[in-house]
């Protein structure tokens, strides 16, 4: 039913699209220059709503409609790679807030001086999946450390992991309860200082795989619990979509290993300004606005390139 819903929707906006487009030639057939202005203006959101159904085209996997999972971790490297997480991290969280999408944090584990060692955000609505997969890989900063007393530039390294987000009722996904093993403790925010008194943290060991998902965040153990559910699907349903990937790649003779050092990123701040996708050869001089969440080009660039 959502996916019928989502069709239908899609199809209206094309119908409301050609609508527009014949009202605004309409209008400029008249020729009055009273005109001028607003016609201007709705020629410019016509362009910028024709040039966003050229990209959602391009989201043609079968979770790329759907919500997604991200999660940072910070690399080696200490305060520095952790307060850069913490970066990546509100970086995201802008660009979902600027794109209307739904933001919550998941699990978040805080840094020991500064930043985060890891967060897990959950953002929510219309493609956001396909959107962000390209995210997915290390991302790599280089600066005057604020933390150096000498002021000295550090690398700093981030590894990002996009996840479709896994649905309850997905039949891909079955979870047996016997496989699971659920530690209940208490969460503690940073240098280990409890935040609460009570054991509301929840780690869920999925013995088959061996993945292990904790969360935190929640004040009610409840929906700790559900919110790393959510995680686990997702991670396990990842890796069925990797494990599928993987053997029809080898039958065509494409399969490499993505290893952790692989950078997909640089954020440049010193000695120069620069933002450089290695994959794409995406660049702007703009670190600040891209750090505020403005990745469009990025994320556009991507999907294009994949395409291709």
């Amino acid at each position: 039913m959502k996916k019928l819903s989502a069709i239908k929707d899609e199809v209206e906006g094309w119908h409301n699209l050609v609508k527009r487009i014949q009202d605004t030639l309409d209008l400029a057939k008249m020729g009055d220059e009273s005109f001028r202005a607003e016609l201007e203006a709705e020629t410019g959101i016509i362009e910028q709503d024709i040039s966003q159904r050229e990209l959602d085209v391009l989201l043609s996997g079968p979770y790329d409609r759907g919500n997604a999972l991200l999660e940072v971790n910070s690399g080696a490297g200490g305060t520095d790679s952790q307060d850069w997480a913490a970066m990546l991290e509100r970086m995201y969280i802008r660009w979902a807030e600027k794109a209307g999408y739904g933001c919550e944090i998941l699990d978040s584990s805080e840094g020991e001086e500064a930043g985060i060692k890891s967060v897990t955000l959950a953002i929510t609505g219309s493609n956001a999946y396909g959107y962000l997969k390209g995210e997915k890989g290390v991302h790599r900063l280089v600066r005057l450390s604020p933390f150096d007393s000498n002021h000295r530039r550090h690398t700093s390294f981030a590894q990002v992991e996009v996840l479709p987000e896994a649905a309850e009722d997905d039949p891909d996904i079955v979870i047996n309860p016997d496989d699971l093993r659920i530690d209940v403790f208490r969460s503690s925010g940073a240098g280990g200082q409890n935040v609460q008194k009570n054991a509301t943290a929840i780690r869920i060991t999925h013995i088959p795989s061996g993945i292990v998902v904790a969360c935190q965040n929640e004040r009610s153990q409840l929906q700790n619990r559900e919110n790393a559910m959510r995680v686990l699907r997702s991670r396990l349903l990842d890796i069925a979509r990797a494990e599928q990937e993987q053997q029809l790649a080898e039958l065509r003779g494409e399969y490499t290993k993505t290893e952790w050092g692989s950078q997909i990123r640089s954020y440049v701040l010193h000695p120069y300004q620069m933002v450089k996708d290695h994959r794409t050869d995406y660049e702007t001089g703009n670190t600040q606005a891209v750090l505020d969440g403005d990745i469009e080009g990025f994320i556009e660039s991507y999907l294009r390139w994949k395409k291709d």
